[in-house]
């Protein structure tokens, strides 16, 4: 009995001192690794800026410790390198992390509650109770009849001593058949209430519903077809007094709208558009590396074709020899044509291309050597020396051409080195300002936002790769954009918020299509998608109490896994009638709840 006790006591002191150590350098440098314990479990400190895998299930801000099992390293039998301190170490490097089993977590936990209990003196831990105010979560394995995830418990104090602990159990079932996975709210309200005893109880509703692009495979070109349609827009409701399980959301729900957009969707009306952005970006890359990786050309003439017509139709204009007869917003021929696909535009092109736009806009998708660029140049400064070439350019422009254009209004052109980076830099200053304008056409001329507020992303007073990234950002922000005009209709107010959110994050951070952007609308404006769709997250909570010590019952049903890393633990669940059912008929149905111990 003496050993036993003893035993217990150095666990938990040893217990003590890991977490402590954990709290320690998570605060210090939480990118030198989880700490260890006993090999096989290892910990971190999750802070308020760090995602959180217990949000659906667990809804504190602030720090948490979370505990899971090290993964051995593929490569050798033993840990990395660590340092050593007593009987915890750090890993230099973070190593992937499996589930604890249920059992292993249920010992963590009671060395934990046992450690905040004040009645156990005779564990003699009491110095070490300082270093345990955080939550605690430990990751399980399902290896328990309820299939169990996660294990958590919350301690709360008064003083120095703690008064009270929650413990929390999370479990889940699947992936299951839809049919499988009926409740009822009164069933769910009834376990809250047996375990809590109490009789006044809320339920809270939410529901995710994907919005995703619906196109007939039948009207799409082989290309477009293959091609991964990169649209991520879902939408969130929440609401109170949730009447049934799976009840659709009323009238009164708080709505809002999540958009990720990657860009690239050959789906997309301004596809032609991200591909003369990829040129760009190639062409910067160019001038940083030192190599040019010119891309397959789009158009069937090459690019000194088609300057030498250009100078030739502007010299016959100006001669009277020829009346304009194409709009110059047309894209051309030569390089669009290989781009549009199978969609109509329903983005509008500028119709006020200047000359050095139009330049622009016609070799783009031609050109295939440095040589080639630098003979189109050559021609184009051959007919500003000698006149010929009388073109208006629009104020404001920054290129080195535009500024020789507008010096050929005086009759004096200065002469520039066409040799070395010269060219490329000319090129891209060019497409630059042209890409500018264009994307300012877009938010401006839709009255999307104002000159004022584009102004960090107009700018030419940073250097040229910069600028280049700042039109890296305003096309994402087009993506958004557009791609919610045409798949949800969204009204002016709601893009014009949208545009400002968008124009806000970018002004402060640098180019993150993975960021999700968040849109509050009216949930009857959404109403056609979501009434007859079935969620992708559909949950409710049931709580009594108050405040910090509120008590908790969260159900919930999900067509994904509740947590992203229990992938390695589902083989072998499915029986033989699931394991034929098609993704959209499986779900996950998962259980939170919690008992509150008063140590008294």
């Amino acid at each position: 009995m003496a050993n036993s006790l003893q035993q217990r006591r150095e666990f938990a002191l040893r217990f003590c001192r890991f977490l402590q150590r954990t709290y320690d350098e998570g605060r210090k440098d939480s990118s030198k690794g989880p700490c260890t314990f006993e090999a096989d479990v290892h910990g971190y400190l999750n802070d308020e800026g760090s995602a959180n895998p217990l949000e659906n299930f667990w809804q504190r801000s602030g720090e948490v410790i979370i505990l899971e099992k090290v993964k051995p390293c593929e490569e050798t039998s033993q840990l990395e390198e660590t340092s050593q301190l007593g009987d915890v170490s750090v890993s230099v490097e973070k190593s992937s992390a499996l589930p604890l089993p249920v059992s292993r977590a249920r010992c963590l936990i009671s060395f934990f509650t046992m450690a905040h209990n004040p009645h156990m003196s005779h564990l003699k831990i009491d110095g070490n109770r300082a270093a345990l105010p955080l939550p605690l979560w430990v990751r399980c394995d399902r290896s328990d009849p309820k299939q169990t995830i996660w294990m958590g418990a919350e301690p709360f104090s008064a003083g120095k001593n703690s008064t009270d602990i929650i413990l929390y159990t999370i479990t889940c079932q699947g992936p299951m058949s839809k049919r499988k996975c009926s409740t009822s709210l009164e069933n769910l309200k009834e376990k809250h209430q047996t375990r809590h005893r109490c009789s006044d109880l809320t339920a809270k509703g939410f529901a995710r519903y994907e919005f995703l692009e619906t196109v007939s495979l039948a009207s799409l070109s082989l290309e477009d077809s293959l091609a991964p349609v990169e649209r991520n827009i879902y939408a969130d409701f929440s609401w109170n007094n949730v009447t049934k399980v799976l009840q659709t959301p009323p009238p009164t729900s708080v709505a809002l709208l999540n958009i990720q957009m990657a860009s690239g969707s050959t789906l997309s009306s301004i596809y032609e558009l991200y591909r003369e952005l990829q040129f760009l970006l190639n062409l910067s890359e160019s001038l940083k590396s030192g190599t040019t990786d010119w891309p397959k050309p789009l158009g069937q003439k090459s690019a000194i074709q088609v300057v030498r017509k250009l100078l030739k139709d502007l010299k016959d204009e100006a001669d009277g020899l020829k009346t304009p007869n194409q709009d110059p917003s047309e894209s051309p021929r030569d390089t669009s044509s290989a781009v549009c696909g199978s969609m109509q535009s329903l983005f509008s092109r500028r119709g006020d291309l200047d000359f050095v736009e139009q330049l622009w806009s016609k070799i783009w998708g031609n050109i295939v050597s440095y040589e080639e660029l630098v003979e189109c140049f050559t021609l184009v400064m051959k007919s500003l020396q000698c006149g010929e070439l009388q073109a208006p350019v629009h104020e404001g422009s920054n290129s080195l051409l535009s500024k020789l254009i507008k010096q050929s209004y005086y009759g004096k052109v200065e002469a520039v080195s066409l040799s070395g980076d010269a060219p490329l830099q000319m090129f891209l200053e060019i497409g630059v300002d042209k890409l500018k304008r264009d994307y300012f056409h877009y938010f401006a001329g839709k009255e999307l936002t104002t000159q004022a507020h584009l102004d960090y992303f107009m700018s030419a007073s940073v250097d040229l790769q910069e600028q280049v990234h700042r039109v890296q950002k305003l096309h994402h922000m087009l993506e958004i954009v557009q791609n919610c005009v045409e798949l949800l209709k969204l009204e002016q107010e709601h893009l014009i918020f949208l545009t400002q959110s968008c124009i806000n994050y970018y002004k402060e951070n640098p180019l993150n299509e993975k960021h999700v952007f968040q849109l509050p609308v009216k949930t009857a404006f959404l109403k056609a998608f979501y009434q007859s769709a079935f969620p992708q997250v559909w949950r409710v909570e049931i709580s009594s109490g108050q405040g910090p010590k509120k008590l908790r019952t969260v159900w919930q049903l999900s067509a994904s896994l509740p947590d992203e890393q229990m992938d390695a633990s589902l083989a072998g669940l499915l029986d033989e009638t699931e394991a034929c059912l098609s993704k959209e008929e499986m779900c996950f149905t998962a259980l939170a709840e919690c008992s509150a111990v008063h140590f008294g």
